[in-house]
């Protein structure tokens, strides 16, 4: 499976739109970071996008690809998947459940929800092999940080750090 031509070049354009619009630099590392991205089917890894712009592009650091693929996310151009950042999180409670998680500041509450337990999986779900279990994740901004974000000036360096303060699993 691969993505169509036309599609990539529709997202880099958006990248580029959205990056002269919030006033972020295009350069020629963000670019060809955003393209692999945004040509893969897999999801990669910082790790992986790394690895695969080694060959043309030698010097590029790892600490270069995760800034840039944060800086991705918070402009909307892409999201994430799995733990938050490098921080795993461990979660105790081992009954159905589902999670609320600030994209902020990391925030992390377990909430129930008899609609969402009795969603369907779809059988194209099938094709990728098998389903243990399922939950969904509610991604927000938590009162507090919308709080925070109203009265002043955000650091923007801290969305997503995966702060733990005031965090529960």
């Amino acid at each position: 499976m691969h993505i169509d031509e036309n599609e990539i070049d529709s997202r880099v354009e958006r990248f580029k739109e959205t990056a002269r619009t919030a006033g972020v630099k295009l350069t020629h590392q963000r670019l060809e970071i955003f393209r692999e991205v945004a040509s893969s089917v897999d999801h990669p890894s910082a790790e992986a996008v790394l690895k695969a712009l080694e060959p043309r592009m030698p010097t590029l650091s790892l600490d270069t690809v995760y800034r840039t693929l944060w800086l991705l996310r918070d402009l909307g151009l892409v999201s994430t998947l799995g733990p938050r950042r490098d921080v795993v999180r461990f979660d105790p409670n081992t009954m159905p459940h589902h999670h609320y998680v600030c994209a902020r500041c990391g925030l992390t509450r377990d909430f129930e929800s008899k609609e969402l337990d009795e969603l369907r999986i779809p059988k194209s779900v099938e094709t990728f092999g098998s389903v243990d279990a399922t939950r969904v994740e509610v991604l927000g901004v938590c009162s507090r940080c919308a709080k925070e974000q109203n009265e002043g000036p955000h650091d923007s360096n801290f969305r997503g750090a995966g702060n733990d303060e005031g965090s529960e699993a």
